[in-house]
């Protein structure tokens, strides 16, 4: 049976997203699309990518000028982003939150899906949420908005996770109100796994051994390291690492979050919602990831050894 590429059918356009903001954009042969719901590894995997491509070491440009976020819509006018990407000379890697259902598919780019387990992917979240501050919210609930505004963070996790758990923001969702789906978009790329430039990778192989994932990486997007240059590479995405380069010398995040650099780069974790979400709490979540394909749930709950990729 011939693999069916995923179809862009649905828009997505709210307080964050807009994935019409892709329609303009040419895409190269060799273009590597970084896509994940949200708080499952994106900017670690950007990162990576910029030491695979750039090498080892500080960069020279903040990793979201190089690795822009095309679909989200308050960072700012569309054309200059283009621009700048048209404009760069080495291989490119792009980050995305759409669903393969929203973005587009180039059959000549790689793709990178990075997903988590969901009860880790909320507790991130939470802690992202909750950190906004007045000028983040002020960005997002512009006039031009699209829909409802974003709401207040909740004043607790199990308060937002009533909603998110059960209840989506777009139409066709049943999980992560009031952003998007963790489900739904994991659901989309993980029918497309099997194509030749789609790669799936798990936070928590990750986590566990960042060199192999880190290797996988490299050789899915044909890229070859000379390994005595895999020390650097791995010591220049440490968690800490990242960190210290997020801050830089005005801690630019402190704009959008409280405690800037800090906030954004918490812990990650795993397991910490064993400590707040109560049977009650993870009810809801087994109504959820009922509805998900079995495979999917235990690689989402176990990583790629657990279901044999």
């Amino acid at each position: 049976m011939t693999l069916q590429p995923p179809e862009r059918t649905r828009v997505y356009r709210n307080h964050h997203l807009d994935s019409t903001r892709w329609d303009t954009f040419v895409p190269r042969d060799d273009d590597i699309l970084i896509t994940t719901a949200y708080k499952a590894g994106t900017t670690w995997t950007q990162r990576i990518l910029a030491a695979l491509i750039l090498g080892p070491g500080p960069l020279d440009t903040r990793l979201t000028e190089i690795s822009p976020w095309i679909d989200a819509r308050f960072m700012g006018p569309l054309q200059p982003m283009l621009h700048a990407l048209e404009g760069q000379r080495h291989r490119r890697f792009i980050k995305s939150h759409l669903a393969a259902d929203g973005l587009p598919f180039f059959p000549q780019a790689k793709y990178i899906v990075v997903g988590r387990d969901t009860r880790d992917v909320f507790m991130s979240l939470y802690n992202h949420y909750s950190g906004y501050t007045d000028m983040m919210y002020e960005l997002l609930n512009d006039p031009d908005r699209p829909g409802p505004e974003l709401p207040r963070c909740p004043a607790t996790p199990r308060e937002l996770w009533q909603r998110w758990a059960s209840e989506g923001w777009f139409e066709w969702e049943t999980d992560g109100w009031p952003y998007w789906s963790h489900h739904h978009h994991l659901s989309t790329w993980w029918a497309a796994r099997e194509l030749p430039n789609v790669l799936l990778v798990h936070f928590g192989d990750l986590k566990a051994d960042p060199e192999t994932e880190m290797r996988r990486i490299a050789a899915f997007c044909d890229i070859d390291i000379k390994e005595d240059s895999w020390p650097a590479v791995l010591a220049t995405v440490g968690f800490e690492a990242m960190r210290e380069e997020a801050r830089g010398t005005d801690d630019p995040l402190a704009m959008a979050w409280k405690g800037g650099a800090d906030t954004f780069f918490y812990k990650g974790d795993s397991g910490r919602w064993r400590g707040v979400l109560n049977p009650d709490d993870l009810a809801l979540y087994e109504i959820s990831a009922s509805t998900l394909d079995p495979a999917l749930r235990t690689w989402l709950e176990g990583g790629r050894h657990a279901v044999g990729i």
